[in-house]
C-alpha cells in the first residue's frame, strides 16, 4: 500500500486548516453581519457557537479523516458502507465551489493590480466592477491566472506545496490585517474617527431589537461559523487524513478555532471603522462582493494617497485568505481522486484543474455572454455563479452536515469520534457538551439553515 502523505508538524497542520478556514466570507461576509446584528452582540453569539457547534463539527470531521486515513469521498464509507453517500455529497460541494471561487479569486487579483501599478483610484468610480465582470476577456484571463496558482501548489503536495506555503503566507496574512485593523483605528475625517466606528462593532446593541430580532442573529451566527469553519465540504476530513496519528487532535482544533475566530474579529476591526469613518453608518450595510469590491475602493480612494498603498496591501492580504482556500478545496478533490481512482497526484490535479477551468469560464461568460436571470427559492435573483454557491453553500452543505451529525451521532456512535480524540491519551473536554450538539443542537441548527435556503427573505 502507498504511504499517504502527512503533515510534518502540527504547525503545519493548524495552518494549513486555518488558511483553509479563513477565507473570503470572514472578510465580506463576518464584518457586515457585526455591524448589522448589534456588533458586540453578534460577536458574543459568534465565540460561543465557535466553542460548542464548531468545535463538534471540526473534531467530528478531523476524526473521520485521520481515523480512516481517507479523503471523503470513502471515509464515511470506510466506518459504515451503509454511508458512503455522505462522502459523495461533502465531495460533491468542492467540485461546484472551486470554478467560482477561483473566478472570485481573479477578481481580487484584478484588484489588487490595480492597487499595486497605482490605478487604484480607478476601481472607486461608479460601475467599475459591473463593467469589469460584464467585459472579455480579462475576468476569464484573472481566473486562469488564479487557478493555474492554485493548481501548482496542489501540484507540488501536502508538505512541498500546501504545507510550505501555509507556514509563509499565514504569518504574512496576521502581520497584514493586524497593520491595517490598527491603522483603521487612527482613521478621522473631522467629523467621525475609527474608534467610533469600533465602538459600533464591538458594543452590543439590542436596542429596538425584538425576540425574533435576536434569534435572527443567532442564526446569522450559525450560518456565518458553518460556512466559513470549512466543513461539510470535505476539506476538514482530508486535512485529517493528513494528521499523524500521534498529534494532540483537541489541540489544534482549538487552535484553528483560535485562528479562524481571530481572523474574523480582525477582518471587522479592518473594515468597519474605516466605513464608517468615510461613508458613515449607511456604508456598513453592503456585504458580499459589494463590501469589497465597491464600497472598500470608495474608502481608500477618499483615503488620499496613502489609501493606494492600504488598497494594495489589503487586496495582498485579501489574495492570500482566498489562496489558502481555494488549495484546500482543490487538494479535498485530488485527494478523492487518487483514493478512489488510483490516480496519481499529477493526474488528478491536472484532470480537476481542466474542468474547473471550463466552469470557470462558463461562470465568467454569465455575466455578459450567458447572463440569465434566475429566481431562487429563497428570493434572490441568481446568475450562474449565484446558482453554483446557492446549491452547494446553502443546499447541499447543511444537507451532508445533517448527515454526517446523524451518523455518528446515532449510528457511528460519538464515542468513536471522543476515542480518536483520545488516541494519545489526551483530555478532550466538553465530551457531554459534544454528545449533546451531536446528536440533539448541532442537527437542529443546520435543519434550520437549510430550512431557510427554502424561504424567501423578503417574505
Amino acid at each position: 500500500m502507498k504511504k499517504r502523505n502527512s503533515f510534518s508538524s502540527s504547525l503545519g497542520f493548524v495552518l494549513a486548516a486555518a488558511g483553509s478556514a479563513v477565507g473570503l466570507g470572514n472578510i465580506w461576509r463576518f464584518p457586515y453581519l457585526a455591524a448589522k446584528d448589534g456588533g458586540g452582540l453578534f460577536l458574543c453569539i459568534y465565540i460561543v457557537l465557535a466553542l460548542t457547534f464548531g468545535f463538534t463539527m471540526l473534531i467530528t470531521e478531523l476524526s473521520i479523516g485521520r481515523k480512516t486515513k481517507q479523503s471523503a469521498l470513502s471515509a464515511y464509507g470506510a466506518i459504515d458502507r451503509r454511508f458512503r453517500w455522505i462522502g459523495v455529497g461533502a465531495s460533491v460541494v468542492p467540485f461546484m465551489i472551486l470554478p467560482y471561487y477561483c473566478v472570485i479569486g481573479g477578481w481580487v487579483m484584478k484588484y489588487l493590480t490595480d492597487f499595486v501599478t497605482g490605478k487604484g483610484s480607478a476601481s472607486a468610480q461608479s460601475g467599475y466592477f459591473t463593467e469589469f465582470i460584464s467585459s472579455l476577456p480579462s475576468p476569464v484571463i484573472f481566473d486562469i491566472i488564479f487557478l493555474l496558482i492554485t493548481a501548482f501548489v496542489v501540484y507540488r503536495g501536502v508538505n512541498q506545496g500546501i504545507e510550505a506555503l501555509s507556514k509563509v503566507m499565514m504569518p504574512i496574512l496576521l502581520v497584514m490585517i493586524v497593520g491595517i485593523s490598527i491603522y483603521s483605528l487612527t482613521l478621522s475625517n473631522g467629523e467621525r474617527t475609527g474608534l467610533e466606528g469600533m465602538k459600533i462593532y464591538i458594543i452590543p446593541d439590542i436596542s429596538g431589537m425584538s425576540i425574533k430580532d435576536i434569534f435572527r442573529v443567532i442564526f446569522d451566527a450559525v450560518g456565518q461559523l458553518f460556512y466559513s469553519i470549512s466543513v461539510s465540504m470535505g476539506i476538514m476530513v482530508t486535512y485529517g487524513s493528513y494528521l499523524k496519528d500521534d498529534e494532540d487532535l483537541v489541540k489544534s482544533v482549538r487552535r484553528i478555532e483560535f485562528f479562524d475566530t481571530l481572523v474574523a474579529f480582525l477582518a471587522g476591526v479592518m473594515i468597519i471603522p474605516a466605513v464608517y469613518v468615510f461613508m458613515g453608518r449607511e456604508g456598513m450595510s453592503s456585504g458580499g462582493p459589494g463590501l469589497m469590491f465597491v464600497a472598500l475602493p470608495e474608502v481608500f480612494s477618499a483615503m488620499g494617497t496613502v489609501g493606494s498603498i492600504v488598497g494594495a496591501v489589503f487586496f495582498v492580504m485579501v489574495f492570500f485568505a482566498a489562496l489558502t482556500s481555494s488549495i484546500s478545496i482543490l487538494e479535498t478533490i485530488t485527494s478523492s481522486l487518487i483514493d478512489s481512482l488510483g490516480w496519481s497526484r499529477k493526474k488528478a490535479v491536472l484532470a480537476e484543474t481542466a474542468a474547473a477551468g471550463v466552469l470557470g469560464v462558463l461562470i465568467c461568460l454569465g455575466y455578459n455572454l450567458l447572463y440569465f436571470e434566475l429566481p431562487l427559492p429563497n428570493g434572490t435573483t441568481a446568475q450562474l455563479l449565484d446558482v453554483f454557491d446557492y446549491l452547494s453553500n446553502y443546499v447541499l452543505m447543511p444537507a451532508t452536515a445533517i448527515a454526517t451529525c446523524i451518523f455518528i451521532g446515532w449510528f457511528a456512535k460519538p464515542q468513536t469520534v471522543i476515542d480518536e480524540a483520545r488516541k494519545n491519551g489526551e483530555k478532550m473536554g466538553r465530551e457531554k457538551l459534544y454528545v449533546v450538539m451531536l446528536k440533539f443542537i448541532s442537527p437542529l441548527l443546520l435543519g434550520i439553515l437549510l430550512v431557510s435556503s427554502f424561504i424567501d427573505a423578503a417574505s
